[in-house]
């Protein structure tokens, strides 16, 4: 099933900071995990095989413009049982663009997840996904993710239009 979300990544100087910037709105925790996204060489779009320590993987395929303004996504997420023998094969197949490894601490507010992200040589980050379903309208989202924005003190500098597989030079 394709899904949609709504998305936006910015640099982040202090996650705590930011943490204490977001207690207004109380947004509901979801956890922290530990991901290794292995990224694979395809024609179109992205592909990878995110696995998340002490849980599951999910094979991530996606396309999205390299935009700094908050931009659609379109993805596909297939649940992987054992990430070994697929990431092998598709390593054989396809060959590997590289692996960002990051720790990602999670916050829902509305049906945006809030993202506070240590990501291995890069630093901190912050990214929105506000996803969306059949019903929900774009325009609610982009509002929320500016909302968010303001709130963080986003400035537009800080905000990158590609993914940290590009920032890695992958």
């Amino acid at each position: 099933m394709l899904r949609r979300n709504l998305e936006l990544k910015a640099c982040c100087a202090s996650l705590a900071l930011a943490r204490q910037r977001l207690q207004p709105l109380a947004p509901r925790p979801g956890g922290s995990e530990s991901q290794i996204d292995t990224y694979f060489r395809v024609q179109h779009g992205r592909l990878k095989l995110r696995e998340i320590e002490g849980r599951g993987a999910c094979l991530i395929g996606y396309q999205r413009p390299d935009e700094v303004a908050a931009r659609l996504s379109a993805y596909h997420l297939v649940p992987v049982p054992d990430a070994a023998p697929l990431k092998a094969a598709l390593t054989a197949a396809l060959g590997v663009r590289g692996e960002v490894r990051k720790c990602r601490e999670i916050l829902h507010w509305h049906n945006v997840r809030v993202h506070l992200d240590e990501v291995a040589q890069l630093g901190t980050f912050l990214e929105f996904e506000a996803v969306l379903g059949p019903d929900d309208e774009l325009a609610v989202a982009r509002a929320r993710l500016e909302e968010l924005s303001q709130l963080l003190e986003i400035a537009p500098g800080d905000r990158l239009a590609v993914s940290y597989s590009d920032l890695l030079g992958l």
